[in-house]
């Protein structure tokens, strides 16, 4: 069976950023674009830049808590220790929620690009080979898996700049501004509406960045690690974000690239053309995004998983370590079978009139919201009741810098409930549901 007590201890501060950044970096290559339908490419600018400084000051914060409690549960740990179990429950829930329903979205992403290459590749099929494959790579071991996450991550950001450099001649500035109020020529309602409607695609760019917490309990030094490794993380995520969106609404009529889930290779296809190796290069290799950000959101939730169950959230099965490996091993089949289970009910489960695929980045967003305004509460809640605390990382601009990730998650989460109210009503049942099966669990572990 193995110990189930603790994880090892195995992973560097580069293997850290590794997986901040390729947690995330799948958001550079698709998704954001649906942005610009919205806000237009200077609305979504200007959300991205406030989601931005909104995960700035949400990562600033997150570090004290994830140096101070080096726990595998991440946001539920600190939830438990500031607000007891029904703290620990949201949190964990929330995390659960984002976590799970996230790699189905990108392995289905995967499966849809090698169908462009291989039409006779079903992208279901391919999705789940996908999901198979780095779930055996997060089994095998977490240096393993945390080194391939740094090589993937690596590849991908070269291919990023890559693509900046090869647009950036045909670049235009007044190609990203023309009309870039989504049609209007200044600010009005409509303008504001549609910036508001965009938070989601700006938080696409950022999401599951706070995973590296689920990491803290493997880290070798966390307490001078995993600063780097968020500060440096966000800073390579928020230049990357700019660039792509400057360079892809520069090179010719962004209104052509919004609405589309592959803008980057359309970008370079109004450069260089259809017959150019420049965008068959960018078309493989863009692939490594999507792979870095399947196999790191794989590594998070398997750790949220194993350390609600080593806590008596879930049942005790799930917090087994492999005996061999030292990974927890069920955790990560358990959450492929959800995974799995959801790339095949696409077709026949619909919320909102949408199909269910449609829908499970927004539940995956606004499990990562509830999870934030609980944290920065926790860390206010711990700053009083336990001012004693050894807090190897303090928040600088304290209170101020989790007082306006609360605003901004605030603001975040009111427009996603308000353009999505089926799919939060939905979300809201997981919690409910899953509060019950948490008590039934509680109570027959202490009969």
């Amino acid at each position: 069976m193995g110990d189930s007590s603790h994880l090892k201890a195995a992973l560097n501060t580069w293997q850290l950023w590794g997986i901040a950044v390729g947690l995330v970096i799948s958001g550079e290559y698709f998704g954001w674009s649906y942005g610009w339908a919205s806000a237009g490419t200077l609305g979504f600018l200007l959300t991205t830049l406030f989601v931005a400084t909104m995960y700035t000051a949400f990562i600033f914060s997150f570090t004290e808590l994830t140096t101070a409690i080096p726990h595998a549960g991440g946001p539920f740990a600190y939830a438990e220790r500031a607000f007891g179990e029904l703290g620990g429950y949201l949190a964990g829930a929330a995390t659960l929620i984002e976590f799970v329903f996230a790699p189905p979205a990108i392995a289905l992403a995967v499966g849809a690009y090698l169908n462009v290459q291989f039409p006779s590749l079903a992208p279901k099929h391919t999705a789940v080979l996908a999901y198979l494959v780095f779930m055996a790579i997060n089994i095998v071991g977490v240096r393993v898996a945390a080194s391939f996450e740094l090589f993937i991550t690596v590849l991908a950001i070269i291919e990023l700049l890559v693509f900046m450099a090869v647009v950036a001649p045909g670049f235009h500035l007044g190609n990203f501004v023309s009309h870039g109020w989504a049609g209007q020529d200044h600010f009005t309602t409509n303008a504001f509406r549609g910036m508001f409607a965009a938070v989601p695609f700006a938080i696409w760019f950022f999401l599951a960045i706070e995973g590296v917490a689920m990491a803290a309990e493997e880290a070798e030094k966390p307490a001078h690690s995993i600063p780097i490794a968020y500060i440096a993380g966000i800073g390579t995520l928020l230049v990357l974000a700019l660039g792509v969106m400057f360079f892809a609404g520069g090179v010719g009529e962004w209104q052509q690239l919004a609405n589309i889930n592959d803008p980057l290779p359309q970008a370079m296809k109004m450069i260089v053309g259809t017959a150019s190796g420049w965008l068959h290069m960018l078309v493989w290799l863009g692939l490594f995004g999507l792979v870095a950000s399947l196999h790191g959101i794989i590594f998070g939730y398997s750790r949220q998983i194993f350390a609600l169950a080593r806590s008596g959230y879930l049942p005790q099965v799930f917090s087994r370590i492999h005996p061999r490996f030292q990974t927890p091993w069920i955790a990560i089949l358990a959450g492929g079978v959800v995974g799995i289970a959801a790339i095949y009910s696409d077709s026949w489960i619909t919320i909102g009139g949408q199909p269910l695929t449609a829908n499970i980045v927004t539940m995956s967003v606004l499990g990562a919201l509830v999870m934030y305004a609980i944290s920065m509460l926790s860390l206010f809640r711990l700053r009083h009741s336990e001012p004693e605390m050894t807090r190897p990382f303090r928040v600088k601009l304290y209170p101020f810098a989790p007082i306006w990730t609360l605003m901004g998650t605030v603001i975040c989460l009111a427009s996603i409930v308000y353009y999505n109210r089926v799919i939060s009503l939905v979300f809201c049942g997981f919690l409910g549901i899953g509060y019950l099966l948490f008590r039934v669990i509680r109570r027959s572990a202490t009969v």
